[in-house]
């Protein structure tokens, strides 16, 4: 009773077909052409429709029942929005399982309308993301002029703002009789041809693809094609001749699944004995060319040229209607208990409101009368002269990307990049050009970086962490410092045991030989303490070597400052003591500064005061171990910071004061015998240290923020201590150890008595008085001519007046021969006047 008062409307599903003259035979159309097709369809709908009155003109539709409930199609979006159109009207639902226009969804146009497939909307995201997928940012786009193509370009262009970029935009005419169809086809093949885009989509009906192909295949042009679902699974183009010459071709389809049975019934399709089924044998006319090949439309044919899993979104349609017609029906196993007189609004929404599992795969629509499944990525495999269609991949839209199956996953090595700009490196980012796809690859700045392709902009590195320039991940800082194992503090080693090893064999000689006349000339006390000095001072040099730590860093300093200042101090204490003995001073000022040569305590006090410079800095700005940035690079240096660069310049400044008095003390005693005086030594090695530390501040703070301060500052010392080695130890060692007989103390005394000899007859003299005073014009004095010359003096002819002279020499050397006492008997009786 149910199907005599339930009819169904079949628009162009699968082989069902009638013409529109004969509209009782079949509740379907078949429709011959292209271009009035969506208005004959009409015209047989609205026939339909009218059969026994059921189209009246009415202001209340309410209440209208047509016997016609629903309709299935119809396959192309034009087609079903022009049918859309009018069943809106009337509310009878319309199922399609292939028209996908985006314009459908609008339930105010079309409310009537549903479909069992998803939108073009989620299309463009799926064919966005394909492109994301393989990196195609640049690429070309034909599409064709009308609703369909339309549409799904624009929802296209809108999903790939900032992700894809189009070389060119090309439409072609819808209609396949369009008097230029021709001319704007070889026009998009030109174009194909000179873009540098080696990816094309086409949203095109298969027919205008088959043109385009043509053309492509006879210029020999190769792309990697991106085909939308109008004819993403046609058939007939598989089997185009010289197929493969057009490259790879990708695509999506609704997603696919095979009809159980629907392949035994093909393959037993027969008419019955004596029947002849028309529609059959028509639809292999026009698809097979029986007239010209009748071997060819064997029935088995027809299975052939059927693809079964697209016929899955028919039956996929049907359910839903079942569903939905079911429960408003309220039917259980065995009855229905509802009316089956309803109005058809009913039965809309009973259809939007269905939830079914099929083939265990669950469906529903959403609000806009869509199915959100997703789709299926297929590729056109290569089999010897023709294609084959194969499922490589999907998108589904709760997941929202391209998922590649295992097996297929080489295939992204294989295809061609299609992209603007070359992709940016990590460690790069994208330099935007006016175009969003088109830019320059810019290294990441020191302290940022980029972990991945492409990116938009480098990101920072997070605290304690750095990055070079161009890197691609964050590291932490290496901390470096003079190792032990470097070059430079190897050097620096070897260099500091030679200087030690010469202090040791400097002591020896000096010991041995203490009772030679050169050793006690040069004072053999404070020539020990010199040693103990330069002894301290290379000590502290092994300390800039290792890494830092705070109590190393204050020991560097104070070991340095200490010992050097010893040495120091010894050599000014000697200068002093030849400016006493050798310069010109009235009796008086002599005297007075006589009684500061103290020489072991000078030697305290001026030792102490850079002990008590030390001890302010340690206890008030001490050095510590500091880390170090130059502002760039990966490397920290490990490295001793001076607390207060006030406490080093003054420590600095305290020995560079000591040498420079004991530079104008030897200055002021420089033209007396050399035999008897250091001056010429002390001058020279304490230009030599002055010389060396002004050469020293300039490098030392340059190099403000590495570990190259440790070694400047260690060679530094290392050349002052070798100063004053070269300059007041290693020649007396070679004198006493190889010319010990040129240096006798006869000899010396012989060449002391030649030169006072000859700056007397070179020289004017005048007379003493019994008083000691001279004449105005007298010269220079030879009060206690220094310290080597303990006994002559030629200020007063009372041998007591020699007395204080006497004794300081005789405190520091002790009697000498007694030819010297002749000297100075001689002398007493002239001065000199130049």
């Amino acid at each position: 009773m149910m199907r005599s008062r339930l009819q169904v409307c079949v628009l162009g599903l699968m082989m069902l077909w009638v013409h529109c003259k004969n509209p009782s035979s079949l509740s379907g159309a078949y429709l011959d052409g292209d271009v009035n097709c969506a208005i004959m369809t009409l015209q047989c709908l609205e026939h339909l429709l009218a059969v026994n009155g059921s189209l009246p003109a009415l202001t209340d539709y309410t209440d209208f029942r047509p016997p016609i409930k629903v309709l299935l199609g119809e396959r192309y979006s034009e087609l079903s929005i022009a049918i859309a159109k009018l069943l809106s009207l009337y509310l009878v639902p319309q199922i399609s399982g292939s028209s996908s226009s985006p314009v459908l969804s609008d339930k105010l146009r079309y409310p009537s309308f549903m479909r069992v497939v998803p939108s073009d909307i989620y299309q463009a995201q799926a064919l966005v993301k394909l492109m994301s997928h393989f990196s195609w940012n640049w690429v070309g786009v034909v599409y064709g002029d009308d609703d369909y193509g339309r549409a799904a370009y624009q929802s296209f262009m809108q999903d790939s703002v900032g992700k894809i970029c189009a070389d060119f935009e090309k439409v072609l005419p819808h209609y396949l009789d369009h008097v230029d169809i021709d001319k704007h086809v070889k026009d998009v093949a030109q174009t194909i041809r000179k873009s540098e885009a080696k990816v094309v989509l086409l949203i095109l009906k298969p027919e205008l693809v088959e043109k385009l192909f043509k053309e492509m295949i006879q210029t020999n042009t190769s792309r990697i094609w991106i085909a939308s679902d109008a004819w993403s699974i046609n058939r007939y183009l598989t089997k185009m001749k010289d197929i493969n010459k057009v490259g790879e071709i990708f695509g999506f389809s609704f997603t696919m699944g095979i009809a159980p049975g629907f392949e035994d019934y093909m393959k037993n399709l027969r008419p019955t004995p004596g029947a002849r089924n028309d529609f059959i044998e028509e639809y292999k006319q026009l698809r097979l060319n029986c007239s010209l090949s009748p071997s060819t439309c064997a029935v088995d044919d027809l299975l052939n040229d059927v693809d079964l899993r697209e016929a899955y979104r028919e039956r996929v349609a049907i359910y839903a209607f079942a569903h939905g017609l079911r429960a408003l029906l309220k039917c259980d196993e065995n009855t229905c208990s509802g009316d089956t007189n309803f109005p058809p609004w009913q039965l809309v929404e009973s259809i939007r409101s269905v939830n079914f599992t099929l083939d265990g795969n669950t469906y529903s629509f959403d609000e806009n009368g869509d199915f959100k499944d997703g789709y299926d990525l297929i590729m056109w495999k290569k089999n010897n002269d023709e294609r084959i269609i194969e499922i490589v991949g999907k998108f589904l839209l709760k997941n929202g990307d391209v998922e590649i199956l295992n097996q297929f996953q080489w295939i992204s090595n294989t295809l061609s990049k299609s992209k603007c700009s070359e992709s940016c490196l990590p460690g790069t980012a994208k330099n935007q050009s006016k175009i969003s796809c088109c830019y320059n690859c810019v290294p990441c700045g020191e302290g940022n970086y980029t972990d991945d392709w492409d990116q938009p902009e480098c990101l920072k590195c997070r605290d304690g962490l750095w990055s070079n320039k161009g890197d691609s991940k964050c590291l932490p800082f290496q901390e470096k410092y003079l190792e032990w194992t470097d070059s430079y503090p190897i050097a620096l080693l070897v260099a500091t045991v030679i200087g030690l090893v010469l202090v040791l064999i400097s002591f020896i000689i000096f010991y041995v030989h203490r009772n030679t006349t050169v050793i006690k000339k040069a004072d053999s006390t404070m020539s020990c303490f010199m040693l103990l000095g330069l002894t301290v001072s290379f000590v502290s040099v092994i300390m800039f070597i290792g890494k830092p730590s705070d109590h190393l860093c204050r020991a560097q300093q104070a070991v340095y400052g200490l010992g050097f200042t010893l040495c120091v101090s010894c050599i000014l204490v000697k200068a002093y003591r030849t400016f006493l003995a050798f310069m010109a001073f009235d009796p008086d000022r002599q005297h007075t500064l006589r009684r500061l040569y103290k020489p072991l305590i000078n030697l305290v006090l001026l030792t102490g005061g850079q002990g008590i410079i030390l001890l302010f800095w340690l206890v008030f700005k001490t050095p510590f171990r500091d880390l170090k940035w130059p502002d760039t690079g990966m490397i920290k240096y490990v490295v001793c910071d001076e607390g207060t660069i006030v406490g080093f310049v003054v420590m600095h400044g305290y020995i560079a004061l000591l040498a420079f008095i004991c530079f104008f003390l030897a200055f002021k005693s420089r033209k007396v015998p050399h035999d008897f005086n250091d001056t010429g030594i002390i001058i020279f090695s304490m230009l030599i240290h002055l010389f060396i530390w002004l050469c020293f501040i300039p490098i030392y703070i340059d190099r403000n923020k590495t570990n190259q301060r440790h070694i400047v500052q260690a060679s530094a010392i290392l050349a002052s201590n070798y100063g004053i080695m070269f300059c007041h130890f290693l020649p007396k060692c070679y004198i006493v150890l190889w010319e010990l007989s040129e240096n006798s103390r006869a000899l010396i005394m012989s060449r002391l008595a030649r030169r006072i000899n000859d700056d007397t007859a070179n020289a004017n003299i005048n007379v003493v008085n019994e008083d000691g005073r001279t004449t105005p014009d007298s010269g220079i004095f030879c009060l206690g001519v220094g310290t080597s010359i303990r006994e002559i003096s030629t200020v007063s002819i009372d041998p007591s007046s020699t007395t204080p002279t006497m004794d300081l020499f005789n405190a520091d050397r002790g009697i000498i021969n007694p030819t010297v006492s002749h000297h100075a008997r001689l002398g007493q009786r002239h001065t000199t006047r130049n």
